[in-house]
């Protein structure tokens, strides 16, 4: 089983927020099989004495090594933990205290060093769905299952949600006349369509309120635009699943879903990079760090693509945004991932992808609500 305890937005911005004499960021491959979790443990050692050895060079206070050193040997001596991991682990810790998470989605070995935590790898894990739910819906029957990307799909029980449209309607057909509007055909199994996708509607909203899952749909005409012309819950991707029927497993319809899902993040990326055309000609866009960086500090922001895999050393300036270029070291931190944590901070979106996906193929793209 794969124990995945992502970071929520709240979480990423309290970790931003922190400032100690030593943060250590330190992301390691990990692996739901217990029996091969040793590899997992050594390697983190190994990261953690390059972090110490950083630590010393710089001149910490010997207590406060020490204060860091006795978390982690805690973290690497709790067997209990070590036996639920799920592809990485991240771990964040100061002299003070020591936060994990662990990630479906798998990053390379990494530690930084500095003043403030690392945490753009993060961006992956709170901005890119791995998971979603799939409403599975028709005349005859109703499912809402949650799929994952490296465990089966699992079947949600839902209170209250209905069996088929005739049950919840408490008539054997749904194509009888009515008595009150004497309606018949096409026209009444639309109206009684609609009564059923509001008993659904209803029942979800408990289950998913609050929640920031994708939600995909998978229907076929004309229940499929009845669903969506009552549906209240807001992250319901526009694209429906047609290849599925009643008699599918949950993890046929899961594999059928998965396109939607990685479709809807693909149309977000082009969407990014239209709106980026637009506005390079208006001086509300930019592929510059040093640009971003003050941007980001005056919360002129919009929406931030970085690269996911790099880091470029240095510092920003807390009032100003101005960069300062430097190697890497306790005394610097990754531009980039402080950029981003300021862009959150002032409400923009923050998208973590590939070099590939990125305007120009730069480290970063973003566009801004206004011209600087």
């Amino acid at each position: 089983m794969l124990y995945v305890d992502t970071p929520a937005l709240q979480d990423f911005k309290t970790l931003k927020a922190a400032r100690a004499d030593a943060c250590v960021s330190i992301y390691v491959p990990t692996t739901p099989l217990t029996q091969d979790v040793d590899a997992s443990i050594i390697e983190l050692g190994n990261l953690i004495k390059d972090a110490m050895s950083q630590l010393e060079a710089a001149g910490l206070d010997k207590r406060r090594a020490a204060a860091l050193g006795e978390q982690f040997d805690d973290l690497l001596d709790d067997e209990d933990f070590w036996r639920t991991q799920a592809h990485t682990l991240a771990v964040f810790a100061t002299p003070d205290s020591i936060r994990t998470f662990r990630l479906a989605n798998r990053i390379k070995p990494l530690v930084e060093v500095a003043d403030r935590f690392h945490l753009k790898p993060l961006l992956r894990a709170i901005t890119f769905p791995h998971d979603a739910f799939v409403l599975a819906l028709s005349e005859n029957d109703v499912r809402l299952i949650e799929i994952f990307p490296d465990l089966p799909a699992q079947l949600v029980k839902v209170p209250n949600l209905p069996k088929d449209a005739a049950s919840a309607l408490h008539r054997s057909t749904i194509n009888d006349r009515t008595a009150k509007r004497r309606i018949t055909g096409s026209e009444g199994q639309k109206v009684r369509l609609t009564q059923y996708a509001r008993l659904i509607d209803a029942a979800l909203r408990p289950v998913l309120s609050g929640r920031d899952i994708p939600l995909i749909l998978a229907a076929t005409e004309p229940l499929a635009s009845i669903y969506r012309s009552i549906n209240s819950y807001p992250n319901l991707l526009p694209d429906t699943v047609t290849a599925s029927n009643d008699r599918s497993s949950e993890g046929e319809i899961a594999e059928a879903a998965r396109p939607v899902l990685d479709g809807a993040y693909a149309a977000e990326v082009e969407n990014f990079k239209r709106t980026y055309e637009k506005r390079a000609g208006d001086s509300r866009a930019t592929t510059d760090i040093s640009d971003a960086a003050r941007a980001a500090t005056f919360g002129a922001i919009e929406t931030l693509l970085v690269d996911m895999d790099e880091i470029v050393h240095g510092t920003v300036d807390d009032d100003n945004g101005a960069v300062t270029f430097g190697e890497e070291g306790p005394d610097t931190y990754g531009v980039v991932d402080e950029i981003a944590a300021r862009a959150l901070s002032s409400g923009a979106k923050v998208l973590a992808v590939r070099r590939d996906e990125i305007p120009r193929k730069a480290s970063l793209a973003a566009t801004l609500r206004y011209a600087l």
